[in-house]
């Protein structure tokens, strides 16, 4: 009787393995609301407006820097404005003044890479300025992230002392300034000195007198001037540039005309500009000024700008994003930036495509998710912007009925687009051959395989595939000439021998990917374990079994009930999302932030020879 328990706690044991390997493959680690749902700081509430302001949605957190030349150790900052909420603004959700929502714009900025802010400041005393003292607040509390203070014209103008002259208002802004905000941990310097700009007080007050206001003060700062004239004013420590509106070329040639104008003076700052474009068409002062957004091209534009005149050896110390939130002038990046881009997904046996419309440029890659119900998500592998296909077989994915999504993740700050849900259920071989070559000479029939058919090759390294070409019948004398298509240009392979001849029997050659270096995405790297609970319910079942080979007939019913129900749940938590080592791992992964994003190629690996032509497909998972 003893033997039968064991017999039956071993079949109880496999069976359960066995459901833990095939369930436990697709372990969600996101939702499909997560990836569709708003992802920023603006409000929820917030829909897209008739001057080009996106609504709130699911834009890319790629990090900001990686639009610029490579190597760059610039400091990106957002310029941002502080008066949502007050009667005479536009109504966009949420009131500048609340800490919840400072705190959640400066963790957005933060998960988008961005290193700090410049505040519009109107100033002491004012609705503007209590926002400011939030941001600041905010800003402590996350070392590395900075900010500085902007005076805008309109602290000397509307928000000044009573019956100052704009020279008293100046010295009365400074005073406050120095005593109230230079003093934080968190307030930008540049080379020990606390940096202070302004916003059209020379140019409409062009009488008063930096060099006076100045004498009062104890801590001497940084004074950052704008525009080309910026380099020349009085006491000046450089200049940022600005948008123009109504400049031609979206303001291009007036940004390398300020650029060359700075490389002319390299002892002071140049901060440069980044903007998605201009709309003043809602705004209560607007002119209807306009500069168009070009779905995301005028973003990636002004980058270009940057690109095209500094490198790693000749850097662009700052550069400064107009704007962070000004929806009223439509220059806020905080809702995202429309790329207007689509794409739809089809399936063909067990090949995963997608056809795409839009501008593919503002793509920074593709994510394709698997999901067991359609609302949990498990990324399978990210795909370099370029490539529209997927080899499905090159992953082990158990039988069964799945849904698979395509997400196109868009350059920084550029929207996320994800498709409808494709229903899949594989049917591949245990190895994966491409589309079926041209027949064969009648007289022979070839297997031609690349095995394995997926392999993982980190940044920098190798990886090795071994091409078979087996005869079923016949001969083949005919050499085989191998060779790749498909390969980006940051992956190259090679075959050792460069040729293989079967005869009446099989040869092989293996074939080596290399890469180089790829670019950091930011993204984490997925990581999977094997289920540890096999060895639990082992021991534990067997040892249950044993014990009731010896206990009383009651006795032996209780004790498989229990046995039964602990080795459900063990088997449940293995397969489930939430818990086990699987799950564990998962989010280990994903809260490391990995450095680079998986991504896959399908690389098609031909056979040529006088007679026949072959191919097979092999996933390259560049780690």
């Amino acid at each position: 009787m003893r033997q039968f328990y064991l017999a039956v706690a071993v079949l109880l044991l496999t069976a359960s393995t066995l459901f833990a390997a095939n369930s436990s493959y697709v372990v969600p680690t996101t939702t499909l609301a997560a990836q569709t749902s708003n992802n920023t700081s603006a409000a929820n509430t917030f829909t897209t407006l008739s001057n080009g302001d996106l609504g709130a949605g699911n834009v890319s957190k790629a990090d900001i820097h990686n639009l610029l030349y490579p190597g760059a150790t610039t400091k990106v900052y957002a310029h941002m404005v502080l008066w949502f909420g007050e009667p005479n603004h536009m109504n966009i959700g949420y009131n500048s003044t609340d800490p919840t929502q400072v705190a959640n714009q400066i963790n957005d900025m933060v998960s988008r890479g961005i290193d700090g802010v410049i505040l519009d400041w109107y100033g002491p005393g004012n609705f503007m300025d209590q926002a400011a003292l939030q941001i600041m607040a905010q800003a402590e509390a996350h070392p590395g992230f900075t900010f500085a203070i902007m005076i805008d014209q309109g602290a000397i103008e509307w928000y000044s002392c009573g019956g100052c002259s704009p020279q008293q208002a100046l010295v009365n802004d400074l005073e406050y300034i120095e005593s109230t905000y230079f003093p934080s941990p968190a307030y930008m310097t540049m080379e020990g000195k606390p940096v202070l700009t302004q916003f059209n007080v020379n140019l409409s007050y062009p009488s008063v007198s930096w060099s006076a206001a100045l004498a009062g003060m104890n801590i001497q700062p940084v004074l950052i001037f704008q525009n080309n004239s910026g380099f020349t004013a009085d006491l000046t420590g450089g200049s940022y540039s600005w948008v123009m509106p109504t400049a031609s070329d979206y303001g291009l040639p007036y940004l390398t005309s300020f650029y060359q104008a700075g490389m002319a003076y390299p002892s002071e700052q140049t901060i440069g500009a980044t903007y998605k474009g201009f709309n003043d068409t809602l705004a209560s002062w607007g002119s209807d000024r306009i500069m168009s957004q070009q779905c995301g091209q005028t973003w990636l534009q002004t980058f270009s700008e940057i690109n095209g005149l500094y490198n790693s050896g000749k850097p662009l110390p700052y550069m400064q994003i107009v704007t962070w939130n000004d929806y009223e002038e439509a220059t806020e990046i905080e809702s995202g930036i429309d790329n207007c881009f689509s794409l739809t997904p089809s399936l063909s046996s067990n090949s995963l495509q997608w056809a795409i419309s839009g501008n593919e440029n503002t793509v920074d890659y593709y994510t394709v998710y698997i999901s067991s119900d359609g609302q949990t998500l498990m990324p399978l592998t990210n795909i370099a912007a370029g490539v529209h296909s997927l080899n499905l077989c090159g992953f082990p994915v158990p039988a069964g009925n799945y849904q698979l999504f395509v997400q196109a993740v868009g350059m920084p700050s550029l929207s996320n687009h994800i498709t409808a849900a494709v229903n899949y259920s594989p049917t591949c071989a245990s190895t994966v051959s491409s589309t079926p070559p041209p027949p064969p000479p009648a007289t022979s029939t070839v297997s031609f395989t690349a095995s394995p058919s997926a392999v993982s090759v980190p940044s920098g390294e190798s990886g090795k595939v071994t091409v078979t070409a087996a005869m079923k019948s016949g001969t083949l004398n005919a050499p085989i000439a191998l060779s790749c298509s498909g390969l980006p240009s940051t992956l190259s392979c090679s075959f050792s021998p460069g040729s293989i001849i079967p005869g009446a029997g099989s040869a092989t050659s293996t074939l080596t990917f290399s890469t180089v270096a790829v670019r950091r995405m930011n993204s984490a790297q997925e990581r999977r374990t094997t289920p540890i609970y096999a060895s639990w319910i082992l021991s534990f079942g067997i040892l249950g079994f044993i014990f009731m080979g010896s206990a009383p007939g009651r006795s032996r019913i209780q004790v498989l009930a229990i046995v039964a129900l602990i080795g459900i749940g063990m088997v449940s938590a293995s397969c489930g999302g939430g818990t086990g080592a699987q799950s564990i791992a998962v989010k280990s992964a994903v809260g490391s932030n990995a450095a680079h994003t998986p991504v896959s190629y399908p690389i098609t690996v031909n056979g040529d020879s006088s007679s026949t032509r072959l191919s097979a497909t092999v996933n390259v998972i560049v780690q």
